[in-house]
């Protein structure tokens, strides 16, 4: 800089200061970027200096992140891969872009950043591990869908004023376009002579005019589980059924006398499953080797001080079975709410692996579906399962006299290798008693 002009006095001083600066964004270069523009003017102390400081966001638009499963359950190794999205679409932070479909539960697997699907490194449908590679997405904006702009309520005007602005508006207003004239003659053809378009019909597997193709799904993982273990239930165990009914008129009353004061006190729905859920507990702790379970690698029997019920719930995908676990220390109140929140999590698809481990006992509702009668198939490896069906009114014998009834029937299958006739029975009339009769429980009889 000295052998272009000598610099003194405040120039120096400028000088000094630029270089200063020039030092300091040379060791911060990752965050700001300095430009020194210096420029001399002959005349001595008239030194001119032009800084501009051009800033970088904290957020770098364009990274590729690598999206990868994740951690299974020890109990499971692999699932098959669903997408959700496709290469292009945009995806915003933990939105959800493919799911994992296992043996007992679907996975989520979640875009960690906003931007775009890049590339699909797994193809729909295939097998994946835990932590392996699927995806990449481009990290960058995504617009927000444009919100509706509420109209501006109208201001009280005079008439006067209003009749200006109504002039000016008809000043202001653009002429209306006129629309273009059509650049072929329009077709003269009567209406009578349009013939509809037929439907495209396949040249293939037509008999008579019927289709007769046929279509090939493959069954996912959860299905083909459910189907092998009710395939391992009918092989291992020597499963037999034993019915009875129950009269629902108290249930339907304490019910119908309570739900309100039930649903202002605890915010939950007072539901036919926890008395029928309280009633088993009641009669397992009187039955014991209903809740037991054989180990059919030593030939033991095992039986459990606890009691953890599950319930067979029907999804879209699939029968799962999530675990109430200790249910016999619940009262009515626990029981309910643990049951909204299984089902609450089998509808938004978020149950885990650990959620239906387990369970020595289980209860299926079929009467949801307006089932009158059936035999449920055992859980393995559990040991009984008891089906619940639909509530219909039937003429019944009371006291000598023929009464219209609320009735259910009720079903217990149960491994005969275990439990014998007596013992099935006298456990199936224990609960018809218990939810018949809910002062039995309390009286504890």
């Amino acid at each position: 800089m000295s052998s272009i002009c000598k610099v003194s006095g405040r120039g120096a001083v400028a000088a000094r200061r630029c270089l200063s600066v020039a030092t300091h964004a040379r060791r911060h270069q990752q965050h700001t970027r300095l430009v020194c523009c210096p420029t001399i003017v002959c005349p001595i102390n008239s030194f001119k200096f032009g800084i501009r400081h051009l800033h970088q966001t904290g957020i770098l638009f364009g990274d590729i992140h690598t999206i990868q499963t994740p951690a299974f359950a020890e109990s499971v190794t692999s699932g098959d891969l669903k997408w959700v999205k496709e290469v292009g679409d945009t995806v915003m932070v933990d939105e959800m872009i493919a799911e994992v479909e296992t043996d007992k539960t679907s996975v989520p697997i979640n875009s960690p950043v906003s931007g775009s699907l890049k590339e699909i490194l797994v193809q729909d449908g295939e097998s994946v591990e835990a932590h392996q590679d699927i995806a990449q997405v481009e990290e960058g904006e995504v617009a927000a869908a444009p919100a509706e702009v509420a109209p501006k309520a109208s201001e009280p005007v005079s008439e006067t004023s209003s009749s200006e602005s109504a002039a000016k508006a008809e000043k202001i207003e653009p002429p209306k376009q006129v629309p273009p004239m059509p650049k072929a003659p329009i077709s003269s053809t009567p209406v009578a002579d349009i013939k509809p378009i037929e439907a495209s019909k396949p040249g293939v597997n037509m008999v008579g005019g019927f289709s007769r193709t046929e279509t090939r799904v493959k069954m996912n993982r959860m299905r083909l589980k459910i189907a092998k273990r009710l395939k391992e239930a009918q092989n291992t165990a020597a499963m037999l059924t034993t019915f009875n009914e129950i009269d629902m008129s108290n249930a339907i009353e304490l019910r119908k006398q309570n739900k309100d004061m039930f649903l202002k006190k605890h915010d939950l729905k007072l539901t036919f499953m926890s008395a029928f859920l309280k009633a088993s507990v009641y009669a397992l702790k009187d039955s014991p080797a209903v809740n037991a379970v054989i180990d059919d690698n030593s030939n033991d029997i095992v039986y459990r001080d606890y009691i953890d019920i599950s319930v067979a719930v029907s999804t879209p995908k699939g029968l799962v079975v999530p675990v109430l676990r200790n249910c016999n220390e619940m009262n009515y109140v626990e029981i309910e709410r643990g049951l909204a929140t299984l089902a609450q999590r089998a509808r938004n698809n978020e149950l885990a692996i650990e959620d239906m481990d387990g369970g020595t006992f289980t209860i299926s509702n079929g009467g949801v579906f307006g089932s009158l009668f059936g035999t449920p198939i055992l859980n393995p490896p559990q040991s009984a399962i008891l089906g619940m069906h639909a509530i219909n009114e039937r003429p019944v014998a009371i006291d000598g006299k023929v009464e219209i009834r609320p009735m259910m029937f009720v079903a217990l299958t149960y491994d005969h290798r275990l439990l014998d006739g007596r013992e099935a029975v006298l456990f199936l009339r224990k609960i018809k008693t218990a939810v018949e009769d809910p002062r039995m429980m309390l009286l504890d009889l």
